[in-house]
């Protein structure tokens, strides 16, 4: 392990998502921190949005590889002209982050592919020549852990001993005139008045908490804090935001897809607390040390809230939703064994106010 020391140009793998890539970051800044080395790192388009604002992070390369379950790219021409990019970088390390159901074997290759001459990652079967540094990898059948406390272990195999930090993310100044200006239209001022942002938006439908219980929350909300009720949301999701907002109440806003990442984070910044399913947007708020209370479908247990105050409040998969991955179905069996309803607006209040008081 001693050869890390002397690394200069390390590339970093985390092709998932934005919330996947937060989780990473604070095992990518010690990387970074304690080897004083340049960070390289190699991520999706949907990841793309949130790296100006991480630290440790130097340089940038993306491609929406065709292993991770995002818009994935199907031409191996592309995946060829990858591969010789990285190989004309001339790393001198790579590190592989993956969450424990991931396959890590199709970037590992790679990176054995384009000659990076020490190559890190979790593995559950020996990859033999593969990887220099192979951590086998226990989870989630021994252990299971928070995803930033996964990778910070990970790189703690190339010598590098850290304390876990919190995550971190940095808002430009002009972020927040900029997300100011795109509000007050609405006849909002993030800046002046306290407010409660609910994101019912996610990727997946299993991980989706009821219109109906979105609007009785939002009613709830403002029968016991008389503050306004923000729905946010991408620019896929303003339907549905506009929908459950014009039935929630006056005090209710649809702001879903008005703003960039950056204003985006000023709103989750500016808030008394956020409401979220288990989405990228949790992570967010955990950076931006935001009160959280997730409904989290029961799925993905390692993808808490990280060192802010929360609740995490879980519902059922339905059987018909749940993932053919025999990782994750294992996990299921394991954890998830009673059905567990949709938790109501008294309980998402209730919950609200042990981290939110007042």
């Amino acid at each position: 392990m001693s050869a890390w020391s002397d690394c200069k140009n390390v590339l970093v793998i985390r092709a998932d998502n934005m919330g996947d890539l937060l989780l990473s970051s604070p095992a990518i800044q010690v990387l970074q921190q304690h080897l004083n080395c340049k960070i390289t790192l190699l991520t999706s388009g949907k990841a793309q949005a949130i790296v100006p604002m991480l630290p440790g992070i130097d340089d940038l390369l993306i491609c929406n590889v065709p292993w991770v379950k995002l818009d994935g790219n199907n031409d191996p021409e592309e995946f060829l002209r990858l591969l010789l990019l990285i190989k004309s970088k001339s790393f001198d390390a790579c590190v592989i982050f993956t969450v424990y159901s991931q396959n890590p074997m199709p970037a590992i290759l790679l990176t054995y592919l384009a000659e990076i001459p020490l190559r890190l990652a979790y593995c559950r079967e020996n990859p033999y020549h593969l990887l220099t540094d192979w951590v086998p990898d226990q989870e989630p059948y021994q252990i299971i852990k928070h995803q930033v406390q996964r990778d910070l272990d990970l790189v703690a195999a190339t010598g590098v001993v850290a304390e876990a930090p919190a995550l971190k993310i940095n808002i430009p100044e002009t972020g927040y005139q900029r997300a100011r200006q795109q509000l007050i239209p609405l006849g909002l001022d993030i800046l002046r008045e306290p407010y409660f942002i609910l994101h019912p938006g996610v990727s997946e439908a299993k991980r989706r908490y009821p219109k109906q219980h979105w609007i009785a929350l939002a009613q709830k909300l403002q029968q016991t804090f008389h503050l306004p009720v923000l729905f946010t949301g991408s620019a896929a999701e303003v339907a549905l935001a506009r929908e459950i907002a014009a039935q929630a109440g006056k005090a209710c806003f649809a702001v879903a897809g008005l703003l960039g990442l950056d204003e985006f984070a000023v709103l989750i910044d500016q808030a008394k607390a956020v409401i979220s399913v288990n989405t990228g947007t949790v992570h967010l708020a955990a950076a931006l040390q935001t009160p959280v209370v997730v409904l989290h479908a029961q799925t993905n247990p390692q993808h808490s809230p990280w060192k802010v105050p929360h609740k995490v409040l879980e519902f059922s998969v339905p059987e018909a939703l749940k993932s053919k991955n025999e990782v994750i179905r294992w996990v299921d069996q394991l954890l998830y064994t009673k059905y567990c309803p949709y938790p109501d607006a008294n309980q998402v209040l209730a919950a609200l106010k042990e981290i939110c008081p007042g």
